[in-house]
């Protein structure tokens, strides 16, 4: 239901009249039928206008009616037509207004106002030779001459409106567009970085494989243990290296960005922790995994991150309250990460950040095959809950 030069606006279609247009148009038309056919009734009972008169006014103002269908295609062009018809026509009145208002709505103030301007001066030249008996000539000129003036800032106010809300939806689009990109960009930022991270572990173990498959090869009188122990070296790096490949396919890194150290796993979480107690921050943990070195390093290193994103944004946003750091899960079962924290007592920190950290672990998870939410609890805590598949 929203006007045709608006809609285009939002659709990007060329539309010429929509659905609301054709309603107001229609009631515009009868409305302006209903006016003339009441001025008529006046036009004809006054006798002091000959006969051809009555029925050229009438005439004029049924035409005028009629013609209102086109104000949207020709609006400058029915309004100059309408001008010389008011200055003769009572019954074109109503049409000549509605015309009028079309031009102020569709129009620029510098086309809107002459024809404004001409519209009013119609009053002064239609009462000086068809005046009206019971009020002075200056008091109905000026009453004519407001009204005509109240029409025309009406139409202004309507154009102004539309020029406002098609501006806000221009401003939303960019502002979307403009979050759609930044989320791009942050998702291949943190692509880049796993794929970095993988680089250092699948090279760590292509070369075991490399290095006792080599060793094989030199010694192939070796004892059957030492064999058997290089074979399940081998095997199982080869499926730890098919593993972590699997979970950065269809992630690109740049051909000049350069390897980065070996990234931290579940087991530097408390190093992590007593940093940030260092720093000044309240942390508790609550651990229900027996033992964190059993756990795979693709999702220790992945749960490691979650945890400094969460004492990261708990440190700016919420600086001097308690931080609850909770571990929980087993293999075949997976891993739940949730670090939580009251509101800010105080003014937050004024750490400056680039407000894509969260897109970023969500982007993370996702490729680890799990999952993660964040927001605030029935509680009003702030909570950053992740879960990643610990296998079996």
């Amino acid at each position: 239901m929203l006007p045709g030069g608006l809609l285009h606006t939002v659709d990007a279609r060329p539309v010429r009249r929509s659905t609301r247009d054709w309603v107001v148009d229609s009631l515009i038309f009868v409305l302006a039928m209903l006016s003339t056919a009441a001025l008529a009734g006046s036009v004809w009972v006054d006798d002091s206008l000959p006969l051809w008169v009555k029925c050229a006014d009438i005439a004029l103002g049924v035409a005028s009616s009629a013609a209102l269908w086109l104000r949207r295609r020709w609006p400058v062009g029915l309004a100059l037509v309408l001008v010389p018809i008011g200055a003769f026509s009572l019954t074109a009145a109503a049409a000549g207004l509605v015309t009028l208002f079309t031009v102020a709505v569709h129009r620029r103030v510098g086309i809107s106002a002459p024809v404004a301007v001409l519209s009013a001066a119609t009053t002064p030249v239609f009462l000086a030779w068809r005046p009206d008996e019971a009020m002075p000539y200056w008091v109905v000129s000026g009453f004519g001459i407001l009204a005509t003036f109240a029409i025309f800032a009406w139409g202004m106010f309507v154009r102004a409106r539309r020029q406002l809300v098609v501006s806000l939806h221009d401003r939303a689009n960019r502002a979307e567009s403009e979050q759609q990109l930044r989320v791009a960009q942050a998702q291949h930022l943190e692509r880049t970085r796993i794929a970095r991270e993988m680089h250092d572990v699948l090279a760590h173990r292509i070369s075991l494989l490399s290095l006792h498959a080599g060793a094989l090869e030199i010694r192939p009188d070796a004892p059957p243990d030492e064999v058997a122990r290089a074979a399940a070296v081998i095997r199982s790096s080869a499926h730890q290296a098919l593993q972590d490949l699997r979970e950065v396919i269809g992630v690109l890194r740049e051909e000049d960005s350069e390897p980065i150290r070996p990234q931290p796993t579940l087991a530097d979480v408390p190093a992590l922790i007593e940093e940030s107690r260092g720093a000044g921050m309240k942390v508790r943990v609550d651990c229900k995994v027996e033992d964190l070195d059993a756990v795979p390093a693709a999702v220790g290193r992945n749960a490691y991150r979650v945890v400094q994103e969460g004492l990261t944004n708990a440190r700016k946003h919420a600086a001097g309250v308690v931080v609850d750091i909770l571990f929980e899960g087993t293999a075949g079962s997976g891993l739940t990460i949730a670090v939580r924290n009251q509101a800010p007592v105080g003014a937050p920190a004024s750490i400056p950040g680039t407000g894509t950290g969260i897109v970023g672990l969500v982007e993370r998870t996702g490729l680890a095959g799990g999952r993660l939410t964040h927001g605030r609890t029935d509680t009003g805590e702030f909570e950053l809950r992740a879960w990643l598949p610990w296998p079996a």
